[in-house]
């Protein structure tokens, strides 16, 4: 597995190698040894799965207590998923970075505790899979909002696609108003 560390200090892009065949292909997702010589010295606790939509946008979420790390990878069809930095006593606070996931690429993205985190669906559905360091409390989830001109996300829009938001999401906090992680 090929990683890459990307813009935001400990974010990184794992590439796994395929082996296609005639039947289809072959690829490993996990590696617990190499991912802790090479990224991050966790432990998963819970994995996740989300199915979503053209348009629909999740995100920008992170957590107060019980903060996840996050493994994610989309296992059909296509999603562009974006990253902020969210620790306020660091020098990247409010960056973002974005990548593509999807089933074609087989990407997958580790955003560490501490980040925001948020994608949207490019194609008619699909399937993102999450490991998280943390289990989900409520309480402790926040939502950034997801179009905050002080981040500038550029989000890959589609014209003529309606955006697909939940409540919360639409009611997103803006950088200057969020309770940050120090």
């Amino acid at each position: 597995m090929k990683v890459t560390a990307l813009s935001l200090p400990g974010v990184f892009l794992l590439e796994s190698r395929v082996f296609p065949d005639a039947r289809g292909f072959f690829l490993t997702t996990w590696n617990d040894e190499q991912f802790r010589r090479e990224i991050a010295d966790v432990a998963f606790v819970q994995d996740n799965h989300s199915r979503s939509g053209r348009g629909a946008l999740r995100g920008l979420h992170y957590q107060l207590q019980h903060t996840q790390g996050k493994l994610i990878r989309c296992s059909l069809g296509t999603v562009w998923d974006a990253v902020v930095d969210v620790r306020r006593s660091s020098p990247t606070f409010g960056h973002w970075c974005g990548v593509e996931l999807s089933d074609r690429n087989h990407h997958q993205l580790w955003v560490p505790a501490g980040f925001a985190h948020g994608f949207v669906v490019r194609s008619d559905v699909a399937d993102l899979h999450y490991k998280v360091t943390d289990h989900y409390d409520p309480s402790s989830e926040r939502a950034l909002l997801w179009n905050d001109p002080a981040i500038g996300v550029q989000w890959p829009l589609e014209e003529g696609v309606p955006l697909l938001l939940s409540p919360k999401d639409a009611a997103g906090i803006a950088l200057s108003e969020i309770e940050t992680l120090p």
